[in-house]
């Protein structure tokens, strides 16, 4: 046989021996008669096997057509199946997720997103990359991660801007200050507290944006006593009397039982825990697939 079979081959020879006429074969594959009766002679060439007879009612299979036909079909059923794979492939989750994590796994019930993703999305495989929210946000720009946990103040993202930001839940912060200064922030107003030594966080931190944003409201620059990068390292330099910090209220009321920290409860501020990602990205599938696992999540 010099030139393979085609599909076109295979389908008029399904398509008339099914239904027994050239006519109706013709009109179920959407061509003309000449075309149809052109591919079955083309057929019968290349097998070099005569797979019709004439009779008075049309075209009936010869002994060698019956044989083939069961082939025939099988050949166009798997074509078939091959086309809705690739199908559902193009619609479904499928592929590497880059995830931005932050804080830490309980606090953005990350074991609960990624137990819905495996169940629901199997083919999609999380990376999981962890930072401060600053960070993640520009990994998130700069295409290096698809979608991130983020935390900042209310409206900072989301709002008309190239991300798309789902909202999960308000955190809110409060100062603490070391054991015995119990005086020196009761009652006072950010203004005043501006003048005692702080502890310091990194421009990609939460913290460094919360305190930046409302001490340039108020017009004052803090007092830096040290500057770091980790909520441990910050809790410890509070605990060991360097200056005062920011703290979520979960760490906050910890830090005070365990090692006996003032909370300021009148000096607070709120940031939103939120799932974003590059507004244009929303319609991939694995992005999409990471926001149904958040949203099953949070409710």
């Amino acid at each position: 046989m010099g030139t393979p079979v085609d599909l076109q081959h295979l389908r008029a020879f399904e398509a008339i021996a099914r239904e027994g006429n050239l006519t109706r074969a013709a009109e179920s594959l959407h061509l003309t008669q000449p075309a149809v009766s052109m591919q079955i002679k083309s057929l019968q060439e290349l097998l070099q096997v005569t797979l019709f007879v004439r009779t008075g009612r049309g075209l009936m299979l010869s002994a060698h057509g019956r044989a083939l036909v069961p082939a025939a079909r099988k050949i166009l059923e798997a074509v078939e199946e091959f086309g809705r794979a690739a199908e559902a492939m193009r619609s479904a989750a499928y592929g590497m997720l880059g995830l931005g994590t932050i804080l830490n796994p309980e606090a953005i019930r990350l074991g609960a997103c990624l137990q819905y993703l495996v169940e629901h999305h199997p083919n999609v495989q999380p990376r999981l990359r962890h930072g401060m929210s600053g960070w993640v946000l520009s990994q998130i720009r700069g295409g290096a991660l698809d979608a991130a946990f983020y935390l900042g103040p209310p409206g900072e993202v989301g709002s008309g801007d190239d991300i798309c930001a789902l909202k999960l839940r308000a955190i809110h912060y409060y100062v603490i200050a070391p054991r015995g200064w119990d005086a020196r922030v009761a009652g006072k107003s950010w203004a005043e507290v501006a003048l005692l030594p702080w502890v310091w966080t990194h421009e990609h931190s939460t913290h460094h944006r919360m305190l930046s944003r409302k001490f340039d409201e108020l017009g004052v620059r803090p007092l830096v006593a040290a500057e770091v990068d980790l909520e441990a390292s910050m809790v410890d330099l509070v605990v060991s009397g360097v200056g005062l910090s920011l703290a979520r209220d979960s760490v906050a009321l910890r830090v005070a039982q365990s090692h006996g920290l003032v909370v300021a409860q009148t000096l607070t501020l709120t940031a939103d825990l939120s799932f974003i990602a590059l507004a244009r990205r929303m319609e991939d599938p694995v992005v999409s697939a990471a926001f149904a696992a958040v949203r099953a999540t949070y409710g």
